[in-house]
């Protein structure tokens, strides 16, 4: 195997790390009442540690009601007792930087919890309403809304109060948006920055990043008009800026959750003054194609050269289908509509795929983030009717099952209750029949597994180095490429075995090759030329 090449350096380590997403709640139940916790990932950071990743992105682990995960935060500075304290998440920080290991947090900045003490004042019909989006309703009665916005989670966009006055929420009606045209929103925010960086974090995911400001007088939506009423607004870009100069205070770093077509639009949150990266969601979205997963990579890696931003590589998260589910099905592309019912998959199938894109996103140029799970190759899971707790769901009539089945507790333990995840009480969300099967105990002593795969991936991958890709002639269907001066990778996609290159030695491949030393249907592999 090959030896990796020395460490990156501190003040660039950002711009090829390997970001592993914890989603608390379903991580580890360190006190046994069902729901995961900072002291269960604390128990966990050796795993970490030997998984190889250089930093954890946390998503919010805030005092909230969770109507909608924890995106519904009611206090930025408080630590939710179900998750543990303040004193415990500082601790937490402090001990997974002493085994290398970097921690992010998630903002939330475009709505806050109905509960957060801001909204509860403003139902009060106090001035803060003011920091959010009251307005009277339509009609002889003011009986309908302010506009014809409609909300994220499916539903109108507005709420209306008991003294007949509406305010506006993109999301869940628990998450009422905020007005970033009001200073003190503003101030609030960089002080939150400032109180997380003060406590040793490395960066910051920005949650909804293109929704924060809305057109002042709030339009009724135009298909096609420009600029949007509310995604992708000029005026974001000097919030993104106030908050660069913050972060470079800390030698903190900012990701942002942008979805956006358009791809010069796109590149402006990554100026040097703004946001250091951004998640890349062409990628995410290819189906199993060749001609089309090289064009994302294209493009991707073109898109982001004239800011000299690093591209991010992100196969899974906890709002997408899991990879091994997706690519299981016969429509790969990944869409929110494809998230329906008994879904056909194949199993077998998406396990094979989601092993050989692991080698082909890690072996690309920049930072990858790893979503919990991904590394034991757990698929979706179909959460019983009566347990579902995702609010899409429910906003959506009970048609769309939402997001609960990636969520679903991680299996730690094969012979242990609950597989590991908690030993008293039974996870917040119930994991499937067979799910002990996947646990990660059982995998690290299976070099054939899939968090096998990921241990000896993440340990050879600084080979690539920090060079440029190169593609390489290849038949249809195969995509080859090259790294400066270290390896190739070689992705198999067409319906026969490929010849690989010619190469001195093997360094990984997501499958065995055939007896004649082939590359297999559906397989990648790492080899030295």
């Amino acid at each position: 195997m090959g030896q990796p090449t020395p460490a990156r350096s501190q003040a660039d380590w950002w711009r090829s790390a390997v970001i592993h997403q914890v989603y608390v709640r379903s991580f580890a139940d360190g006190d046994g009442d069902g729901t995961g916790d900072l002291a269960g990932v604390r128990a966990k950071l050796p795993y970490l540690a030997e998984l190889g990743v250089d930093a954890l992105w946390f998503n919010p682990w805030y005092l909230s009601p969770m109507k909608d995960g924890g995106y519904d935060v009611a206090d930025y500075r408080a630590v939710d007792p179900a998750f543990g304290t303040l004193a415990e998440a500082e601790k937490l920080i402090a001990e997974a930087r002493e085994s290398g290991i970097r921690t992010i947090v998630d903002i939330v900045p475009n709505h806050v919890s109905d509960q957060h003490p801001w909204f509860r004042a403003a139902l009060a019909g106090g001035p803060e309403r003011e920091l959010f989006h009251f307005r009277p309703g339509r009609g002889p009665s003011a009986e309908l809304p302010p506009n014809d916005w409609e909300s994220q989670f499916g539903g109108p966009a507005w709420t209306r109060v008991p003294d007949g006055a509406w305010y506006l929420h993109l999301f869940a009606p628990e998450q009422p948006d905020l007005n970033w045209a009001h200073p003190a929103v503003r101030q609030e925010h960089e002080d939150v920055l400032r109180f997380w960086f003060e406590r040793g974090v490395a960066g910051v995911r920005i949650d909804s990043a293109a929704l924060l400001v809305k057109d002042p007088d709030l339009p009724d939506f135009v298909e096609g008009r420009d600029p949007h009423p509310y995604v992708d607004r000029d005026e974001l870009h000097a919030v993104y800026r106030s908050w660069r100069a913050i972060a470079d205070t800390y030698d903190g770093i900012f990701v942002g959750e942008v979805w956006l077509p358009d791809t010069e639009r796109f590149a402006r949150y990554l100026r040097p003054d703004e946001l250091h990266t951004a998640f890349n969601f062409s990628f995410l979205s290819c189906p199993w194609d060749a001609g089309r997963l090289r064009t994302s990579i294209d493009d991707t890696l073109a898109e982001h050269a004239p800011v000299g931003a690093p591209a991010t590589w992100v196969l899974c998260n906890h709002d997408v289908t899991r990879t091994v589910t997706r690519y299981g099905r016969a429509d790969t592309g990944f869409d929110f509509a494809a998230k329906t019912f008994g879904t056909p998959t194949d199993l077998a199938l998406g396990t094979r795929r989601a092993r050989a894109v692991a080698l082909l996103s890690l072996a690309l140029p920049g930072a990858v983030y790893l979503y919990q799970g991904e590394e034991l190759g757990l698929p979706e899971a179909e959460i019983p009717l009566d347990r579902i707790q995702d609010p899409m769901h429910f906003r959506s009539g009970g048609t769309d099952p939402g997001r609960d089945g990636c969520r679903v507790p991680l299996p730690w333990a094969a012979d242990a209750p609950y597989a590991g995840f908690g030993s008293r009480e039974e996870p917040w969300l119930p994991q499937p029949e067979g799910w002990a099967s996947y646990a990660a105990d059982r995998q690290a002593a299976d070099p054939g597994s899939m968090l096998s795969l990921y241990r000896e991936a993440l340990r050879i991958r600084p080979v690539f180095g920090e060079g440029p890709l190169t593609w390489l002639p290849a038949p249809e269907g195969v995509l080859a490429f090259a790294r400066a001066a270290g390896p190739v990778c070689v992705v198999n996609l067409a319906d026969t075995p490929a010849d690989l290159p010619a190469h001195c030695r093997l360094l990984l491949s997501s499958g065995p090759l055939t007896a004649d030393g082939r590359l297999p249907q559906d397989t990648a592999a790492w080899i030295r030329v």
